[in-house]
């Protein structure tokens, strides 16, 4: 089943502890297409500018990822500039520079009609909202946002949620969307906003699912919540792509499965996670595009060891 996902493919230019890079490939969308593709088909809708040559292009085809969406335009990029240190648990941000993103405005090819799921990557919810109604055959939507959307664009954001059924999001932006600081409750105000399915990532403490009958039969109920841990990680060198990888294996994995049940929301809770634990042993895509399928169930098996969870059970 194929996944098209709308969102930014940019560069980033990084410093850590472990060392500084210029101008390495990034981007939501990017780092989403990249671990879904270990499980699914994946086509991806953005846009780049001429600094986006073939060495760039090469690590979409690698993969056999549909780049056919990718608009090429006049002008540079989009490029992030940050910086991490301490903990490693959130980078600051040193320069922002839209480039041909800032007038993005996505194009769906007529190839992409049939796609049976659909990503809404963090972009502007008008956008997203606008690709939704583009592809209302989608079997799934699911869909990311972030604090600047929540804070100065409310109105328009509410209208995607209530188009969601699953919406990732971190535990600050749980408690910002929903004025409560107890996730249990912030999880439940947010769902009445319209997502079935709810993921709260917690970065380096793994993360929780909360859904409900809702979420496969239609049916009202109170959520139930999953939580799912993080592998602990020897070396983290770069950690900015992380919550897309995880939701690049999340999502990838569901879309692999012929049906949505609480069995395959919780197993791949895990799969996220394993993409996400790659992406930061690298800096950008590097850890990903050398990441093998027989790595990344080995790694599955290590998750379900230290866990000591049934997440095989219906």
């Amino acid at each position: 089943m194929s996944i098209l996902v709308v969102g930014s493919v940019a560069f980033d230019t990084l410093s850590a502890p472990s060392g500084h890079r210029d101008r390495v490939l990034g981007g939501a969308a990017t780092h989403f297409a990249l671990a879904a593709s270990f499980f699914t088909p994946v086509r991806v809708v953005g846009v780049v500018g001429k600094d986006f040559g073939p060495r760039q292009q090469s690590v979409f085809d690698e993969k056999k990822i549909d780049t056919a969406g990718i608009e090429h335009a006049d002008g540079l990029s989009f490029h992030w500039t940050g910086s991490y240190e301490g903990t490693m648990a959130e980078a600051k941000t040193l320069g922002t520079d839209l480039n041909v993103f800032g007038s993005f405005s996505p194009k769906i090819p007529a190839s992409y009609a049939d796609s049976d799921y659909l990503f809404l990557a963090n972009i502007d919810p008008v956008l997203q909202l606008q690709v939704r109604r583009q592809m209302p055959n989608v079997k799934l939507v699911a869909g990311d946002t972030m604090n600047y959307w929540i804070n100065d664009h409310r109105e328009n954001l509410l209208k995607v949620l209530a188009e969601l059924d699953i919406l990732i999001i971190n535990d600050g932006e749980a408690r910002l969307l929903s004025g409560e600081h107890n996730l249990v409750t912030a999880a439940k105000k947010v769902m009445e906003l319209g997502p079935k399915s709810l993921v709260i990532k917690h970065g380096e403490y793994g993360a929780t699912a909360f859904f409900s009958e809702r979420s496969f039969t239609g049916s009202d109920g109170v959520p139930t919540p999953f939580r799912a841990p993080a592998l602990p990680i020897e070396t983290v060198v770069d950690p900015t792509g992380a919550g897309d990888s995880f939701a690049g294996g999340f999502y990838g994995y569901i879309a692999s499965q012929p049906k949505l049940t609480p069995a395959v929301l919780r197993k791949a809770l895990f799969y996220g996670g394993v993409m996400g634990s790659f992406a930061v042993e690298k800096f950008g895509t590097e850890r990903l595009q050398n990441t093998t399928r027989e790595e990344i169930e080995e790694r599955f098996q290590l998750f379900r060891a230290i866990s000591h969870l049934d997440i095989e059970a219906s």
